[in-house]
């Protein structure tokens, strides 16, 4: 979704008040000449149109939408998620307007502003990397929110999985099998996702006496790409990891293309599932999870917002569980 600039911008591009360009949008009378060129050419710089929908609604008037911003539309885990939500808004009679932030924290706030210009009537995110002080009720116009897989701030409802539960038992069995040089490959270590997932990975090993080896762990590793790039660094080292513990389904992804390179298979924690895991020929672990389930509680929770706006703001657990797919 491109971001539709507002008013605002068009008041602050022109150097008037947003009553003045209101006024030049709606064709009113007594504006001045000179004013009113000033702000058509803003108008015209921006590619500003006034949101007919937005107009059409009377005062208390329910548009019917809902907004949805991830961090990337592309991975079936948030694909997944969409489809839990529209399944419930659908019930409702509600649209879902999605959008995708790229993990980056200042498109995703135009992105919001984008939708709240198309008058949603609720908002769901994933939170992108940063501060997140504008998801504040005042900001957000009084338009409830709630955070899905991270969490946002104390006054909104919430909806996460288990991550450090997760990572933990992933780890766990892999120490079962008899693994103590375990690597760790990880995408963004400041996201709430990984910042758990890492804590789980460090609790088995502490659980179980096993020292914490830092060549043996890589953040800053998010696409396929780099994971590879990270399998091929821990097999060039001199006593390289006999199991790795990755933190999503795209790490995975990279870390089986490098294992192909190298004919060399070991052991792997996913967390996350992914399509075709069970056509491995080697066993792997992976943490699964109901990622439409996690879609329909947000919904759920943001209809029982609309509902009762006073009610306090609840988080909620998807349970997580270890099992092994392919082999």
């Amino acid at each position: 979704m491109n971001y539709r600039p507002t008013m605002h911008d068009v008041a602050r591009l022109a150097g008037v008040s947003i009553k003045t360009v209101s006024r030049v949008v709606n064709n009113e009378p007594r504006v001045n000449p000179e004013t009113g060129a000033k702000v058509s050419k803003a108008i015209q710089e921006l590619g500003f149109r006034r949101n007919e929908q937005a107009r059409s609604l009377r005062p208390g008037q329910a548009s019917g939408l809902l907004g949805l911003v991830t961090s990337d539309m592309s991975n079936p885990f948030y694909s997944a998620i969409a489809c839990g939500i529209e399944e419930v808004a659908q019930q409702r009679g509600y649209f879902v307007l999605t959008a995708s932030s790229e993990e980056d924290a200042s498109r995703e706030q135009r992105l919001i502003e984008s939708l709240l210009q198309h008058n949603i009537d609720g908002l769901m995110i994933v939170p992108a990397v940063g501060d997140h002080q504008y998801l504040s009720p005042t900001l957000l116009r009084d338009v409830p929110a709630v955070a899905l897989d991270r969490p946002g701030h104390a006054q909104m409802d919430s909806v996460l999985l288990d991550n450090r539960e997760g990572a933990l038992q992933a780890v766990t069995a892999l120490i079962g099998e008899g693994h103590r040089r375990i690597a760790m490959i990880d995408g963004y270590p400041q996201v709430y996702t990984g910042a758990e997932r890492i804590a789980g990975y460090a609790a088995a090993l502490r659980q179980h006496q096993i020292e914490q080896v830092p060549d043996l762990i890589m953040t800053g590793h998010h696409g396929e790409l780099q994971a590879e790039a990270a399998m091929d660094r821990l097999f060039r080292l001199g006593d390289p990891p006999t199991a790795v513990f990755t933190t999503n389904n795209r790490i995975t992804l990279g870390v089986l293309r490098a294992m192909k390179r190298w004919n060399r298979w070991l052991a792997v924690a996913s967390f996350d599932d992914f399509e075709l895991a069970d056509m491995l020929h080697i066993p792997i672990l992976v943490v699964r999870y109901n990622a439409v389930e996690m879609g329909r509680k947000a919904a759920e929770l943001l209809f029982h917002r609309l509902e009762d706006p006073q009610t306090t703001a609840r988080t909620c657990y998807v349970p997580v569980e270890v099992v092994i797919r392919g082999g």
